[in-house]
């Protein structure tokens, strides 16, 4: 069992499912977040992120609790930092890290080990945020010791959690490594890296290579369906093949924090070096694009029966940027709705995750009865298959504009 004092900085959804399990583990966890609503929440008992249950905060009383006070990571023997690291248009935005940090700075203390968790450009933690840490006079791998560990969280994965998903952490010494090491080994396997700048580059790769691929099949998509050829059926024949060939399917684009954003920290940085990262910098004008293609082929799907887009109703069927999550980050659907309404379209909307979806401009209404939104709408589209969905009901829209390859009838058109 754990024999930690954690604090957390940071406590959603890459921070808390994290305290939790090392609370479960026996630690005392902490969690730090200037987010007072959030922390009332978890002191009350509940979570403020579907992939954490009510349950098990209430069953963590008294080894797990939360704070808006920074004093309480000085008592931390580990402070974890799972700050967020937004892009803002196509830059990455550091603030909220550099910001954590310095609070983390004004509560230093001798001996402790601090592991960032926040996704970052390679040289980020030795490069920026060390010097930050060290304004007190402490020297990382001396007087405290410095590592970083990439968070892995798969928002509505039931299959993978912290438990079975491997910890990758680097250290600034052999030492910090193996003391971060020590500590992730209380809830999973670790693999440890040469240095913090692997561990950095590690997790971009990991998410680099997902958008690279999106985007090849988002792309070939396009392709099949200009040619008049099934892509989901072309796809399930190349996945047969038992070497060389890894399953992606298209969808209506990409989002949440780690696809769409990730790789720019990566392309941002390579970029100050002068040196090109072309598939990436590819892969994601292709994503970006998709929800556009999307709403061409709605748009126009539309026209071809006669009807004016200005004066049809387009039901959006799962707004959430992936199934089985209430998370709305960067979802494709805001692009899609957005150019639907500027089109002239009512533009309604049925999530059981979520109700409506804003953006800084605009408003699309949640419905509650989907039978009814069903029936009045000129097409419904499929953009996320919940497991809460019915899609026998779905099936019988009277016409259905599926970007998810699960439903096939005479009235519903595949992506």
């Amino acid at each position: 069992m754990g024999s930690f004092h954690v604090g957390m900085v940071g406590i959603g959804y890459a921070g808390l499912p994290l305290a939790v399990e090392l609370a479960k583990a026996g630690n005392d966890v902490v969690g730090f977040d200037i987010d007072r609503a959030r922390v009332e929440t978890v002191n009350d008992g509940r979570s403020p992120v579907d992939t954490v249950t009510d349950d098990e905060i209430r069953s963590l009383h008294g080894r797990l609790s939360a704070s808006t006070d920074p004093a309480v990571l000085a008592a931390s023997s580990v402070i974890v930092v799972c700050a967020p690291t937004p892009v803002i248009g196509d830059e990455p935005d550091l603030k909220p890290l550099t910001s954590a940090v310095e609070t983390v700075a004004g509560q230093l203390r001798p001996g402790q080990l601090v592991i960032v968790e926040s996704t970052t450009h390679p040289g980020t933690t030795d490069g920026l945020l060390q010097p930050i840490l060290e304004k007190t006079g402490l020297r990382a791998g001396v007087d405290f010791h410095l590592a970083y560990s990439p968070e892995r969280i798969d928002p509505g994965n039931a299959r993978y959690g912290i438990g079975n998903t491997p910890r990758v952490v680097g250290g600034l010494t052999a030492a910090c490594a193996e003391r971060a090491a020590d500590f992730y080994r209380q809830v999973t396997q670790v693999h440890v890296t040469r240095g913090m700048r692997e561990a950095e580059a590690a997790k971009i790769l990991e998410n680099t290579y997902r958008q690279i691929n999106i985007a090849l099949v988002n792309e070939f998509s396009q392709l099949c369906h200009g040619m008049g050829i099934d892509v989901w059926d072309t796809i399930a024949a190349a996945a047969t093949k038992p070497y060389g060939f890894q399953t992606f399917w298209p969808g209506a684009g990409v989002g949440g924090h780690c696809i769409p954003a990730d790789p720019l920290y990566l392309i941002h940085h390579a970029g100050t070096l002068g040196i090109a990262f072309n598939m990436a910098e590819t892969a994601h004008r292709v994503n970006e694009g998709m929800p556009l293609w999307v709403a061409d082929r709605i748009a126009k799907d539309i026209e071809q029966r006669g009807i004016s887009v200005s004066e049809a109703t387009v039901l959006l069927l799962g707004v959430t940027y992936k199934a089985n999550t209430d998370d709305i980050r960067h979802t494709p659907a805001v692009p899609i709705a957005r150019s639907l309404v500027e089109r002239g379209a009512r533009v309604l909307c049925h999530d059981p995750f979520v109700n409506g979806l804003t953006w800084p401009d605009g408003r699309i209404e949640g419905v509650p009865d989907l039978a009814t939104a069903l029936a009045e709408a000129d097409v419904s589209v499929l953009l996320q298959r919940h497991e809460q969905f019915d899609l026998e009901l779905i099936a019988r829209a009277p016409r259905l504009f599926d970007t998810t390859g699960s439903v096939r009838t005479d009235h519903s058109v595949l992506l």
